[in-house]
């Protein structure tokens, strides 16, 4: 497909938001946090663009010659699953696992790397989950010629052996969290020896690990403005595809764990439903953790440990570490606050789905369409498939785009505990939630 297609500016819709999220918060002093106050772990260009009310802000052009390395990724219409499941409805999806990294990641890796890089830094430090966001930026660490250090949600580190050989194959550094490494991992042990971690705890590891370096900054891979701002390549080049093919979606759907990949696709189409075009946008998570549909909208810190500002969001509580289900990516207490704004605002819609019923929509897609799908994207696989029916049943012949933000090559090991029975599909309880939420600090 022509690189004409690849966006030249993102998309910043703090510029079209019917309301804005509230402003971060510093945790020390309960006031709006200012500029300075992040460039302990952040570039000035990236603050920038954290708080920028601009609509397009420019992609440079040394990130977008690598972005041409797999852009535009393909929108495919699923036409074998539409004959499958027999209904009248048009399916198509966003593949982004053409990328290197396999995933969406690199979108925002790439950015991140280059504009640390312009600052002189030398070292970047992250969390990853299910190991996908590590991947992307070791990747884009080597690219730019930066040092990567990963930690990484333990449960993961042990699941997902591959995915972390693939970090170390681009130099990152990986490390299981919680660990001994920084005061945050030694707390958290010293509380819980057996800790399966959570992206949490890995976020206070890694903030900490450069917030205690000069040479090193820190790097977020979904939550903050500026990730879901470098995400909405996806969404736009989406619509271009849609426009050649004389189109546009009825329904938008994408898996649902700090944002970065359902913002990215659905961002763009909420620009249209700002201006009065109707289009129905859901986010979708795991049952394990429903940030967005059993959460409270609420400040809480984006880590474990308390390091990080305070951000207004749908949050399951800072202190909430997730069973250890299989979509690592989408096992994170938060979400972020311009998604959340949308979802309190009632713009966007969600759904949660339980592990099992997520892997057999994988299992079918997959034998339908050819491509293995990432366990955090299956969700919106998932949910896809449903609203596909829901047509089958009205008679309707709406068209659905979903987001395939990844695929599952390095997530066998579920697919096989799927196969032999041994995924637990785990309901979290108003229990569950009440002692998540008793934490939450006081704003």
């Amino acid at each position: 497909m022509s690189q004409n297609l690849i966006p030249r500016k993102w998309y910043n819709i703090q510029a079209d938001l019917p309301k804005r999220p509230a402003p971060p918060l510093n945790p020390a002093t309960g006031k709006p946090i200012k500029p300075e106050e992040l460039a302990v772990i952040f570039p000035e260009t990236l603050i920038e663009q954290e708080m920028s009310t601009q609509r397009w802000i420019d992609i440079p052009e040394e990130v977008l010659n690598l972005y041409a390395l797999w852009r535009p990724t393909p929108l495919r219409r699923a036409r074998r699953l539409e004959q499958f499941l027999e209904t009248p409805a048009k399916i198509f999806y966003k593949y982004e696992g053409t990328s290197p990294a396999g995933s969406h990641k690199l979108n925002t890796s790439l950015a991140q790397a280059f504009y640390n890089r312009q600052a002189g830094i030398k070292r970047l430090t992250t969390e990853t989950g299910a190991g996908q966001w590590g991947t992307a930026l070791s990747i884009a660490c080597r690219f730019f010629g930066l040092d990567c250090t990963v930690y990484m949600v333990k449960i993961s580190y042990q699941q997902k052996p591959y995915r972390r050989s693939f970090m170390q194959v681009y130099g990152a550094e990986v490390i299981p969290s919680p660990s001994n490494r920084t005061e945050a991992g030694r707390k958290i042990l010293a509380q819980d020896p057996d800790c399966l971690g959570s992206l949490g705890i890995a976020i206070s590891e890694a903030v900490e690990d450069a917030a205690t370096h000069r040479d090193t900054n820190y790097s977020l891979g979904s939550v903050l403005n500026h990730v879901l701002l470098h995400q909405t390549i996806i969404g736009l080049e989406a619509k271009e595809q849609f426009k050649q093919e004389g189109l546009y979606p009825d329904v938008v759907i994408g898996c649902h764990g700090g944002g970065s990949n359902f913002a990215g696709l659905s961002f763009p189409f909420l620009m249209d439903v700002f201006a009065g075009k109707k289009v129905k946008v859901i986010a979708v998570e795991p049952a394990a953790c429903p940030t967005l549909t059993k959460g409270k909208l609420a400040y809480d810190y984006g880590d474990t440990v308390g390091l990080t500002p305070l951000l207004e969001m749908y949050t399951l509580g800072h202190s909430f570490v997730p069973p250890g289900i299989h979509a690592g990516g989408l096992r994170y207490h938060g979400a972020a606050p311009l998604v959340s704004r949308l979802y309190a605002d009632g713009l966007i819609k969600a759904q949660a789905y339980h592990q099992n019923e997520v892997f057999a929509a994988a299992v079918l897609f997959a034998q339908q369409e050819g491509i293995l799908p990432a366990p955090e994207s299956a969700h919106a696989v998932k949910a896809a498939i449903d609203e596909a029916m829901k047509c089958k049943e009205t008679g309707e012949t709406k068209t659905i785009l979903f987001g395939l933000s990844g695929h599952g090559h390095f997530d066998l090991s579920a697919y096989e505990d799927y196969f032999a029975g041994k995924l637990q599909d785990v309901e979290y309880t108003q229990e569950m939630l009440e002692q998540g939420l008793a934490c939450l600090p006081k704003v």
